[in-house]
């Protein structure tokens, strides 16, 4: 049964026992006073009384007391992180009010809790399906997490949580690392290429975003792997190709055709000096035709590259004569063996591609570096750089975003780079621009 004071709020409890101790002190000293004076009996009347008081509190605020301590514990047991706990209270009066708030507290914080934790496990369980390598690094470059993606491509299959990002790198294929040393977000080759799509070559588009975490600096790592993505649009390409070919060749054709039967019949009717117009425009829709045919043949058929030794010094200043550009070369005294006619139109097309961002003309450059194993060649400029979406595509043949544009210049270095066993990467740089990067073997 419960127990009546426990209805009473605590207000007015405390007022009870006030007047109940003053009470008994009262009728207590009016006892002493035939025996002591008047504020003696009440002083020892007090003195008396004041034990049972101080018992009768002790004992009625003996549950309440119980309840803060209980509400202390719950308290301390939401800061970890455990909801389980539940505190009952069937009094009345200020304690109940608190008892129940303290109740929804506590419900609403167990539905968030367990809301929270089926989004982490959802969430989780994308991060660790997707195909994409996903890397989380801490300020002192730890990885924090890393998807089964992740593990694929940098651990062979190994968690990667505690270890060191430069420590994983170093144990991965030199493109990877030359992609990470450049800084800024772009597409590289991993592999041989081979002499058709059957090589062992990878394509990956690289993305890095620094953002804030618990007040510290962390890093997200995106790799992509795009290689079956663009096989299967350079096949779309090539069918769009086909599709322009041969409209291109009906355009020509037809004509060609009809002429050659007008001019039979003219030769027939002898009206000769109807012959000479047919037979120019016979020749002009021959001689666009061949142009059409040559400037598609020249990227389809590149030939086999011929290799020969050649300064650097004098390969550049060749290359001079054609395009404005700022020369870095490191050695000054490098020899590379290339088909000289082949790496200058490759760097041509990438050098007017940087005069044609938006860069100043300064901002132009070409640094050729020597590597252990090779050399590097980058175009760097200031300009706008390069999205996602025209990262992703920037290789395909015949993928431009100018309006007159063929879209063969960085597909025919591609080409270029792979006929010399080489590769090329495309990053944006930090601070604006794009750098195009050729990696040519010894």
């Amino acid at each position: 049964m419960m127990r009546w004071w426990h209805r009473m709020s605590l207000a007015w409890l405390y007022a009870a026992l006030a007047c109940a101790y003053m009470l008994a002190a009262g009728g207590l000293a009016m006892l002493l006073t035939r025996w002591l004076h008047t504020w003696s009996a009440t002083l020892v009347a007090a003195a008396v009384l004041a034990p049972f008081l101080i018992y009768q509190v002790h004992r009625l605020f003996a549950p309440v007391r119980s309840l803060f301590r209980a509400l202390a514990g719950s308290v301390a047991s939401y800061r970890d992180g455990d909801y389980s706990f539940g505190i009952a209270w069937h009094g009345q009066g200020e304690l109940r009010e608190l008892v129940e708030s303290h109740r929804e507290l506590g419900d609403t914080l167990r539905k968030q809790r367990l809301t929270l934790v089926q989004r982490e496990l959802l969430l989780d369980t994308i991060v660790q399906n997707t195909p994409v390598a996903m890397v989380l690094l801490d300020p002192s470059r730890r990885v924090v997490l890393g998807n089964l993606a992740a593990r694929k491509v940098f651990g062979d299959g190994h968690r990667l949580e505690g270890q060191s990002f430069e420590d994983i790198l170093a144990r991965t294929d030199e493109a990877v690392r030359d992609a990470f040393a450049r800084g800024g977000d772009g597409m590289f080759t991993v592999g041989d290429s081979g002499d058709d799509a059957s090589g062992n070559e990878d394509i990956y588009h690289l993305s890095r975003r620094t953002f804030r975490l618990n007040g510290r600096a962390h890093e997200l790592v995106l790799l992509r792997l795009l290689t079956a993505e663009l096989r299967r649009q350079e096949v779309q390409t090539w069918k769009k190709v086909i599709r322009v070919i041969s409209h291109e060749l009906n355009n020509s054709l037809a004509p060609i055709a009809s002429l050659a039967h007008s001019g039979s019949e003219l030769l027939r009717r002898k009206q000769y000096e109807r012959l000479p117009v047919a037979l120019a425009t016979i020749e002009e829709r021959a001689r666009h035709l061949e142009g059409f045919i040559r400037d598609y043949a020249r990227f389809a058929k590149l030939p086999s590259p011929r290799l020969v030794p050649i300064e650097w010094a004098r390969f550049i200043e060749q290359l001079r004569t054609q395009v404005e550009f700022v020369a870095e070369l490191t050695p000054t005294d490098g020899i590379v063996r290339v088909d000289v006619a082949q790496l200058e139109q490759g760097l041509i097309n990438l050098l007017k591609n940087a005069h044609e961002s938006g860069s100043a003309p300064g901002d132009v450059r070409l640094h050729v570096r020597r590597l252990p194993v090779g050399w590097r060649i980058e175009v760097l400029d200031r300009g706008t750089g390069m999205n996602e979406a025209v990262l992703a595509n920037a290789l395909l043949p015949f993928y431009s975003t100018k309006r007159n544009g063929t879209g063969l210049g960085l597909a025919l270095a591609r080409e270029i780079a792979e006929a010399h066993d080489g590769r090329i990467a495309l990053l944006n740089r930090d601070g604006g621009g794009l750098c195009v990067s050729l990696t040519l073997p010894l």
